[in-house]
C-alpha cells in the first residue's frame, strides 16, 4: 500500500497541543540527541544488552557547496541523517509514533521526544526496513507542525508502507531545513558532533563500555566524504570514582513544616577528575535515562577552577530522576523546598518527595568526602566573608548564621545578597515585634489595667530596647559607606590606586570630585561628602565649580543684577573675566553667611594661595543681589603641602593649632567698596591628612559602638 496520507489526531488539537511540550531551546542538538538514543533502543530491542555490540548507529552530516564555498570555505546546510540497524519500524512502534504521550515503550521513555524533532526542523523524515512475522516489510513517514500539516490537524504523515525485498534491518532518519539554530547548523563539524554526543551520554557510555555499538560519525560535502570518525571506548573516559548517595524523602508535618518520611532514595554518584584540557568547567549533572540533564555548581569549586591542573565533573543517576523527566528528555522536574512548602491545597506534588535542595547538599557533602582537597576552599570563602564583613561592618550573628549555606563558588555579590536577605528577615520580625509592642501599649489604660504604672513601664522598656536595635542596620550600612570613602581617600593621599603608581602625581580633581562632584549644581549637596571638613556641610545649600556668573540661589542668579559703570570696569579690567572665577565648592549655611572652600593638588605650596578665599569672599560682599546681603565668611584652605612659617610669614594674622594640626585666622575685615557695611571671614587653611585622621576617628566612634551593639 503506497496511498499517502496523513495521521490525524482524534481527541485533541494538535496546533494547541504541540505548544505544551516546549523546546529545548538551550541544546541545538536536542532532535539528534533523541533520534541517537532511539537507534540506542532500537538496537536494545533487537540484539539485547549481551549481545549490544553487534549494532550500528551511523549520522551522517550532508552540506552542499555554493557559489563562494572556494573563496570563504562556508557552505549550505542539507540535512542530517541518524541511522541504525535496530528492529525498525515496527508495528508496536509505529502505534507509539502515532500515538502523542503514549509510555507503553520501555527505557522510561514518555512518547513526546518526536515534537522535537518538529520544534527544531521544518521536515523529518523516518524510513525504515523491519520485520513482520517472517515478511520485510518498509515504513516511511514524515514528521512537520508547518501549516499542510496542522490544517489536517496532524503532525505525521505516512508516505509508504509495502513489502520489501531488503532484508537487513535498518532506519534513517533525515532531518532537513532548521527552523532555528541555522548558524549552529551551518558550521556543524564532526568534531563538535562527537564531543557533544560524548558529553551528552556519558553515563550511558560508561554503563556500555565494554559492549559498545559501532558509532561512525561523517561529514560530506556535496556527497564527497570531508570528515569522519568513530565513537568508541577509548573516548569514553574512566570513572575516578563511584559512590552512592542516600537522600531523605520528605513530606509536610501537620504543621506544614517539612520533616523526613522516615525513608530514602539511593543515587549513584559518578565522579570524573581530568586534565581542564578535557572537562571545560566542574560541574554535577543530573542524568536521566542515560542522558546529562540539569546541572547546578560544585560547592567548593567555581567553574574554571583547577587543582593541580584537574578539574571535576560528576553525574548524579538514580530511578527517581528517570521518573521525573519531562517531556524533552533530560529536563528532569524536581521540587525545591520552598515549592513544596508553599504548595496549595490540591497538592501541586506527591506527599512525599525528594527535595531538589537536599540533592544538591547531600551529593555536595558526599563529593566533599570523596575529594579532601575541595574542602581547602571552603578556607577561602571565610577569609572573603571575613573581609566583607569587615568592609561592610556586617552584623557577626547575621553572617554566622548564614555562613554555612554559603557557597564556595559563590560571588562577592552572590554573598552579600544571602547575608542581606538574612537580615531583612530578622529586621522583618523586629519591625513585626515593634508593631506587637505599640498594640499591646494602646491596650493599656489607667481605669482598667491592673498594676497600669508598672506594666506601663515595661511595655516602655521593651520598646526603646526594639527600636535601637531595628535602627542598627541601617546605622551600620551609612557607617560602611562612610567608612569605604575614608578607605578610598586613604589610598590616594598614600598613591596605592593603580592611577597613581609609579609616581604619577595627585590631581586636584580627583580629591574634589571625591568630596563634591565638580559642576554640581544641586543646591542641597547632602549626597557630597563634605562631612568629611565638617558634619554641618552636607546639610547646607551649595554649588561646586560653578562660574560666580552662573550661580543660583533659591532659583535665582546670585550676580544677577545692574552694575554700576566702576563696577563693569573693574570686574573685567586687567583682561580678567572675575565673574567667570570658579571657586571649588560655596556653601550658604544661613541668611548673610558664606563657606568657601578652596582644594589644592597635594604637591602644591598651600600657602602661595592663602589670599584666594579673601578674593572670593570680596566678589562676593560687593556684588551680589542685595537680598542676599552677605557678610559673614568662612574660608577653607586644603592641601597637604603647607609649611608653617610660610603660611605665618606671608599672612601674620594666621596662628599654628597643634593641638588639631591645622592654621587659623580668627577674624578679618572684608571691605565693601560701596559703601555698605562691611563684612568679616574667619579662615583655616588644613591638610587633606588631618581631615582624614579627623574623620577616621569619628567614624570609628561609630563602628565601635555597633560592634559592641551587636555581638550583645
Amino acid at each position: 500500500m503506497n496511498t499517502v496520507s496523513f495521521i490525524k489526531a482524534t481527541g485533541i488539537w494538535y496546533r494547541n497541543e504541540i505548544n505544551t511540550i516546549k523546546k529545548k531551546a538551550d541544546v541545538p542538538l536536542q532532535p539528534i540527541f533523541e533520534a541517537f538514543m532511539n537507534a540506542w533502543e532500537a538496537i536494545l530491542d533487537r540484539f539485547s544488552k549481551e549481545h549490544f555490540r553487534n549494532g550500528s548507529i551511523e549520522i551522517q552530516v550532508f552540506y552542499l557547496r555554493n557559489l563562494f564555498s572556494k573563496e570563504n570555505g562556508n557552505c549550505d546546510f542539507e540535512k542530517i541523517v541518524v541511522s541504525d540497524n535496530g528492529v525498525g519500524l515496527d508495528h508496536n512502534s509505529y502505534q507509539r509514533l502515532i500515538n502523542l504521550r503514549d509510555d507503553t515503550k520501555r527505557h522510561s521513555n514518555l512518547g513526546t521526544g518526536r515534537i522535537q524533532y518538529i520544534h527544531f526542523f521544518d521536515k523529518t523524515t523516518i524510513d525504515s526496513i523491519y520485520k513482520d512475522g517472517d515478511q520485510y516489510k518498509k515504513r516511511k513517514v514524515t514528521l512537520s507542525k508547518n501549516e499542510s500539516f496542522l490544517r489536517e490537524n496532524a503532525i505525521l504523515r505516512l508516505d509508504e508502507d509495502d513489502n520489501s525485498t531488503e532484508t537487513d534491518l535498518k532506519t534513517n532518519v533525515t532531518f532537513e531545513v532548521p527552523l532555528d539554530d541555522k548558524d549552529f547548523y551551518s558550521s556543524l563539524s564532526v568534531q563538535i558532533l562527537k564531543d557533544e554526543i560524548v558529553k551528552h551520554f556519558l553515563s550511558l557510555f560508561c554503563e556500555y563500555r565494554n559492549l559498545m555499538p559501532k558509532i561512525h560519525l561523517s561529514l560530506f560535502e556535496d556527497m564527497e566524504l570531508k570528515e569522519e570518525s568513530d565513537i568508541v571506548t577509548s573516548n569514553i573516559p574512566n570513572p575516578d570514582k563511584e559512590d552512592n548517595v542516600y537522600i531523605d524523602y520528605r513530606k509536610l508535618n501537620e504543621k506544614n513544616k517539612i520533616v523526613s518520611a522516615g525513608h530514602q532514595e539511593k543515587f549513584q554518584l559518578t565522579a570524573f577528575k581530568r586534565p581542564s584540557s578535557e572537562i571545560k568547567q566542574n560541574a554535577i549533572y543530573l542524568v536521566s535515562k542515560g542522558a546529562t540533564g540539569i546541572s547546578f555548581d560544585i560547592d567548593s569549586l567555581q567553574k574554571k577552577d583547577e587543582i593541580e591542573g584537574n578539574r571535576y565533573m560528576f553525574l548524579l543517576s538514580g530511578d527517581y530522576l528517570d521518573a521525573s523527566d519531562r517531556d524533552d528528555r533530560g529536563n528532569i522536574k524536581l521540587v525545591s523546598s520552598q515549592d513544596f512548602k508553599h504548595q496549595n491545597e490540591d497538592r501541586l506534588f506527591k506527599e512525599e518527595v525528594v527535595l531538589l535542595d537536599d540533592i544538591v547538599k547531600e551529593t555536595n557533602n558526599r563529593i566533599n568526602k570523596l575529594y579532601t582537597e575541595l574542602d581547602g576552599n571552603n578556607q577561602e570563602k571565610n577569609k572573603t566573608i571575613d573581609e566583607l564583613q569587615q568592609m561592610f561592618l556586617l552584623n557577626p550573628i547575621t553572617v554566622n548564621k548564614v555562613r554555612s549555606k554559603i557557597k564556595n563558588t559563590d560571588s562577592e555579590e552572590t554573598i552579600l545578597k544571602t547575608i542581606y536577605q538574612a537580615d531583612s528577615e530578622i529586621e522583618a520580625k523586629k519591625d513585626d515585634a515593634i508593631r506587637q509592642q505599640m498594640e499591646e501599649l494602646k491596650s493599656l489604660t489607667p481605669d482598667k489595667t491592673e498594676n497600669y504604672q508598672t506594666k506601663l513601664k515595661e511595655k516602655v522598656d521593651e520598646l526603646i530596647t526594639s527600636i535601637p536595635m531595628q535602627n542598627r542596620t541601617v546605622l551600620s550600612k551609612y557607617v560602611a559607606r562612610r567608612k569605604l570613602l575614608l578607605d578610598l581617600f586613604d589610598e590616594i593621599l598614600r598613591k596605592e590606586l593603580d592611577s597613581l603608581k609609579e609616581g604619577k602625581r595627585i590631581d586636584e580633581k580627583l580629591l574634589h570630585n571625591l568630596l563634591f562632584q565638580q559642576s554640581s549644581t544641586s543646591e542641597m549637596p547632602e549626597d557630597s561628602d563634605l562631612w568629611i571638613i565638617n558634619e554641618e556641610f552636607i546639610y547646607f545649600k551649595g554649588v561646586s565649580e560653578v562660574k560666580f556668573e552662573d550661580i543660583e540661589y533659591n532659583g535665582k542668579k546670585i550676580f544677577d543684577k545692574d552694575f554700576s559703570e566702576e563696577d563693569k570696569r573693574y570686574l573685567n579690567s586687567l583682561g580678567e573675566k572675575r565673574l567667570a572665577k570658579r571657586p571649588d565648592v560655596l556653601l550658604f549655611p544661613e541668611e548673610n553667611k558664606a563657606i568657601i572652600i578652596e582644594f589644592k593638588a597635594p604637591d602644591v605650596n598651600v600657602s602661595e594661595h592663602l589670599t584666594q578665599i579673601d578674593f572670593y569672599a570680596s566678589i562676593l560682599l560687593n556684588y551680589t543681589i542685595d537680598e542676599l546681603q552677605l557678610t559673614t565668611f568662612y574660608g577653607y584652605l586644603i592641601g597637604e603641602d603647607i609649611e608653617d612659617r610660610d603660611v605665618r610669614g606671608r599672612v601674620s594674622r594666621y596662628e599654628y593649632s597643634p593641638k588639631f594640626n591645622y592654621w587659623f585666622r580668627p577674624s578679618e575685615k572684608v571691605i565693601n567698596f560701596n559703601d555698605g557695611p562691611e563684612g568679616s571671614i574667619y579662615s583655616e587653611v588644613i591638610k587633606y591628612s588631618t581631615l582624614l585622621e579627623r574623620a577616621k576617628f569619628r567614624n570609628q566612634i561609630f563602628i565601635d559602638k555597633l560592634i559592641k551593639g551587636e555581638t550583645k
